[in-house]
């Protein structure tokens, strides 16, 4: 039996996966005096009130004590309402705890010299923080325009006081307690007569949740409160000095260039960088704050991906909370869902969630106009239900934003009920309508690319090509037929006939065939074959109409006439490798074997016609701009659409999604063909469950 480690709390339980990985021992939950067999360790939440249990319980069974502690870089808000990215496992002592060596202090003093490699690690640490504004929760906007303003326009006149709520384990952790904040606040008064002090009262205190120390005192003083929610970055960017107690805001100062004078004795003090009130129990070193951030950063924390758990490094861990705050921040205007159906809300309610709290779901649209108007929200209605109602949601000045799938959609089809892995949300109009310029086509007409989104751009075309991706990944089940090498061979893809994106961006199209023959699609072969009477044509119908799901079905024996192969039950990879071009109204088949390389024609107008890259038959007028394929890659995979993790139900960088589908489409158990089976059934009958449709390990 492998050696474990014993967890009491229901809390720390709910991160034994994290205990489990920096432990190296198996989690077991530990309910005294029952206790597992092979126990060698016990973990508990840091030395925190809530720990004494597990501590006592190691102390009488001669056992180490684990102390486990949210990192430096956390997430976007605290609590419990988003896992941390960084955990801290230090198996002496804690870092906010003085009373007691920890490792953190033990590195710092064992600490050999850093090397060219190291230091330069630290040092783009040090500028990533900065320049990014990331702190160890990141839900106030890290914008600029946010900054509070002072009266004095010297950053060297401002000195900036740190409040804390009572009972933090880092005051009397730090040699402190109350009247400790009475004497900071007594010394930073008398010590800058000519400076504008400003005191920031903690989060937390301000919603009411906890109490802290300095309201009180800063009305007895001629101090400037701030209570609003704002980044601890533009305060340090605007402050010279900055006393504290034993905030990690404090450390972070000293990264921002600032004076720091401590009244506690926080990890951070004693080695030569503050300005320490407070005797230092120990002895402690110099050391440069390279030195420290090399320690607290990249040795004593530890780093997990926020949708799949593995171990990640700081950098890695850096940027994705930049994504989860950026889009968190971007969220900020509140929204009604109107019209959308039950098993689509999930979806939308995991990738519209932010800074404004979750979207809410108003059936009826008089009831969705007047809360949108009382919360002064938007509108988010689905495709045609959006042109339904543009008129009237436009006439009440309210803001309309319409929602479609996304380029990289699913292992399956939206017809059955598979649930979208991306979402395009629109605010000007939508994708597949070429009368009024949308979202996208802003986007591509007007943004100046930067060569950071062209290398993600290439990198997420590779790996789609390589991972023969497309929108809905369906799998092969029919072979191709020997193909002749000595004429073109020609892919007509067709479509849903009564698809918005034919009605609206190949109208030629539609209204030259009636539906029962096949609609658009019936009229694109004509045309094709047309153009190209001695090529060798091979017609693939949707998957949907196929499936016998949507209209758009041509005769078989009236497409054989037309076509040299109708590619029935086959998948769009296996005919990339054997395409020389493909001919299309408005499919997104164009857009895919672009991103191989192939040549297209477009019959209709398409959100990637008209930027040099494909053949336009019928060419937007509008867009003038020539783009590359990766320019392409970026505005319509990268900059566009929303992605959601299928693990976490919360929104995502592409990457993720990429990843699960891949690992999905290669899963093709009896097992889970019956688990999604199982999940469409609920959709179609307006249920939703929180469960994974896709296994984390396969």
């Amino acid at each position: 039996m492998s050696a474990r480690v014993a967890i009491l709390s229901p809390g720390l339980w709910r991160k034994r996966d994290y205990v489990g990985r920096l432990s190296g021992l198996k989690p077991c939950f530990a309910a005294p005096p029952v206790v597992p067999r092979n126990v060698s360790a016990v973990a508990g939440w840091g030395y925190k009130p809530t720990a004494i249990r597990a501590r006592k319980f190691a102390e009488h069974r001669g056992l180490p004590y684990l102390a486990f502690e949210d990192g430096f870089i956390r997430s976007v808000q605290p609590g419990p309402v988003e896992v941390p990215q960084s955990i801290i496992m230090d198996d002496i002592g804690i870092y906010y705890d003085a009373t007691r060596p920890s490792r953190l202090e033990q590195l710092l003093l064992d600490g050999t010299k850093l090397d060219h490699a190291d230091t330069e690690r630290a040092k783009r640490a040090i500028e990533l923080l900065r320049k990014n504004r990331l702190s160890k929760y990141n839900d106030a906007t890290p914008f600029p325009d946010k900054a509070p303003r002072f009266v004095s326009k010297d950053r060297s006149a401002r000195v900036l006081l740190l409040d804390q709520t009572k009972g933090d384990a880092s005051i009397s952790g730090g040699l402190a307690c109350s009247s400790t904040f009475e004497q900071m606040v007594a010394c930073a008064v008398k010590e800058n007569p000519r400076s504008e002090i400003i005191v920031k009262l903690h989060p937390e205190v301000v919603t009411g949740r906890k109490e802290g120390y300095l309201a009180r005192l800063a009305l007895q003083h001629d101090v400037t409160i701030l209570s609003d929610p704002v980044n601890p970055w533009l305060l340090l960017e605007e402050v010279g000095k900055v006393f504290t107690v034993s905030s990690q805001l404090g450390f972070e100062a000293l990264l921002a260039g600032c004076e720091v004078v401590c009244f506690g004795v926080p990890f951070y003090a004693g080695w030569g960088l503050t300005d320490d009130r407070q005797p230092i129990p120990r002895l402690r070193r110099q050391r440069s704050l390279l030195e420290i951030v090399d320690v607290v950063y990249f040795r004593y924390c530890q780093y997990f991906c926020a949708w799949t758990g593995r171990s990640i490094d700081f950098f890695t861990a850096a940027e994705q909370l930049m994504f989860r705050r950026d889009h968190y921040h971007k969220n900020s205007r509140p929204m009604i869902a109107h019209g959308i159906t039950a098993w689509k809300r999930p979806l939308v309610r995991g990738m519209l969630s932010g800074a404004a709290g979750a979207p809410e779901f108003i059936s009826g649209l008089d009831a969705a106009l007047t809360q949108a108007k009382c919360r002064q929200a938007a509108i988010v209605a689905w495709g045609s239900k959006a042109r339904s109602i543009r008129t009237r949601v436009t006439g009440a000045e309210v803001p309309l934003i319409t929602v479609e799938d996304g380029f990289l959609r699913s292992v399956g089809l939206g017809a059955n009920f598979v649930p979208a892995l991306s979402l395009v949300f629109d605010n000007s109009g939508i994708y597949y309508d070429p009368a009024n310029p949308s979202d996208l086509e802003l986007i591509l007409q007007e943004t100046e690319f930067q060569p950071s989104d062209i290398d993600k751009a290439v990198r997420l075309r590779r790996r789609i090509v390589d991972a023969q991706l497309t929108k809905y990944n369906l799998a092969s089940k029919t072979d191709l037929p020997d193909l002749p090498t000595d004429r073109p061979v020609i892919l007509v893809p067709g479509q849903v006939a009564d698809d918005e994106s034919i009605r609206l961006g190949a109208a030629n199209l539609f209204a030259s065939e009636p539906l029962s023959v096949g609609g658009a699609n019936l009229a694109l072969l004509k045309a094709v074959r047309l153009r190209h009477p001695d090529a060798h044509l091979i017609y693939k119908p949707h998957p949907d109409v196929e499936a016998g799901l949507r209209a758009g079905k041509i005769d078989y024996s009236t497409a054989a006439g037309l076509a040299d192969l109708v590619y029935s039950g086959g998948s769009l990879p296996s005919l990339f490798p054997v395409i020389s071009q493909v001919e299309t109204a408005t499919s997104l088949a164009g857009f895919e074997a672009l991103l191989r390389g192939i040549s297209v024609v477009t019959h209709g107008q398409p959100f990637y016609a008209g930027w040099g890259l494909t053949e336009d038959l019928n060419p937007p007028a509008r867009r003038a701009r020539r783009l590359t394929i990766d320019q392409l890659v970026a505005g319509a995979l990268l900059l566009y659409p929303h992605y959601l993790d299928p693990y976490t139900r919360t929104a995502c960088p592409v990457e993720i999604v990429v990843n699960a589908i891949a690992a999905a489409r290669s899963q093709k158990s009896t097992r889970s063909d019956r688990m999604m089976g199982f999940l469409r059934m609920l959709f179609a009958k307006g249920r939703y469950l929180s469960v994974k449709t896709f296994g984390r390990n396969g």
